[in-house]
């Protein structure tokens, strides 16, 4: 039994969005039982090097709408990144949703062998067929964003487990 490149992708993306949503909302839930600034989770890092999880929120959306309008062919919807809040972290989610949910199965025919050409930063350049680009960059530059805000705010107390980092 084959699996299509759309299944491969955009159910795990809807999942772990869907999953990282419900993560932001237990924040904002313990921020406010806690009377904690919101700030203080949506500024928090893993160590002064990383990205905050504003950003790591923002990167997880990218590369879901990124990898899906590639291996389906369209163009990448543009963001701006002007999110400061939970509530603007939930529409960047809602909006990221929405698009990949826009897209059709029959869209990813001959993704697995398309050639996709990513530019990370200048000059850089990286050649995929579309099953590499999926399985060895899409997917775990992906996850590692999701994961990371999951354990962002596991680290600043919020009571979330396994079930809600997979979205059960």
């Amino acid at each position: 039994m084959t699996i299509s490149m759309y299944n491969a992708s955009v159910p795990v993306f809807k999942q772990m969005l869907n999953s990282m949503s419900h993560v932001l909302s237990k924040a904002e839930a313990h921020a406010a039982e806690k009377k904690i600034d919101p700030a203080v989770f949506l500024q928090a890092r893993l160590y002064p090097d990383m990205f905050p999880l504003l950003r790591q929120v923002q990167i997880a959306a990218d590369f879901a709408k990124g990898v899906s309008a590639r291996l389906a062919n369209v163009e990448v919807p543009a963001y701006d990144d002007s999110e400061t809040t939970f509530a603007d972290l939930h529409a960047r989610i809602k909006t990221t949703l929405a698009f990949i949910e826009s897209i059709t199965p029959a869209q990813f025919d001959d993704a697995a062998e398309r050639e996709i050409i990513t530019r990370p930063g200048t000059p850089k350049e990286k050649k995929f067929t579309g099953l590499s680009y999926l399985l060895t960059y899409g997917l775990p530059q992906f996850f590692f964003h999701v994961t990371t805000t999951y354990a962002i705010l596991r680290h600043n107390g919020v009571e979330v487990g396994k079930g809600d980092y997979m979205g059960l």
